[in-house]
């Protein structure tokens, strides 16, 4: 996904690592595109020795160079082979810890269960609140003109977490007519 970002952030507009960075940080893409902001200037070296970006400008600034980088044919050609399969591969991701807790939730006393339930519960609604707020950022920064397919992922995110704290709500109905 790192390479798939960097190169479709290129395409738009050559930018230096850290302006990518800060675009990154700004749209909270560690958090829906399993992007660790840090990996960025490690992917920019890969990406160039493999000719999909070059630099397209060096600046000076204080003791530091500033590198700008710009796409390439060749990166413009694998940016559409990363989004085909990026669109083709599964997408389905199950909360895996959470089913394997449920699994053995016996092995804990009722009130333990309910317990960690309770705070997977807060965890979802601060999930579901950081998302709330990042998507308010996003309007604002872009004055309310959300791109329809922007739109689209931000509403299958909170669907997403929706469909989480049904889940628990359940697994806790469960606890509570099973310990009557």
């Amino acid at each position: 996904m790192t390479r798939l970002l960097v190169l479709g952030m290129l395409d738009t507009k050559p930018m230096s690592g850290y302006d990518i960075q800060q675009a990154l940080r700004m749209t909270d893409a560690e958090r829906w595109g399993g992007v660790l902001i840090g990996s960025i200037y490690h992917a920019l070296k890969k990406l160039e020795k493999d000719g999909y970006i070059a630099i397209d400008k060096v600046e000076q600034t204080g003791h530091r160079q500033k590198f700008t980088y710009r796409i390439t044919e060749e990166g413009k050609k694998h940016l559409k082979d990363l989004v085909r399969e990026a669109l083709t591969s599964s997408s389905v991701q199950y909360p895996s810890s959470l089913y394997t807790g449920i699994s053995f939730f016996d092995k804990l006393s009722v009130e333990e269960a309910r317990q960690a339930l309770e705070q997977q519960q807060m965890t979802l609604g601060n999930e579901y609140r950081s998302v709330q707020a990042g998507w308010k950022e996003k309007e604002a920064a872009i004055e309310g003109d959300i791109p329809p397919m922007v739109q689209l992922v931000f509403d299958n995110m909170f669907a997403t977490i929706r469909q989480q704290q049904d889940f628990v709500e359940k697994a806790l109905m469960y606890l509570e007519k099973n310990d009557q």
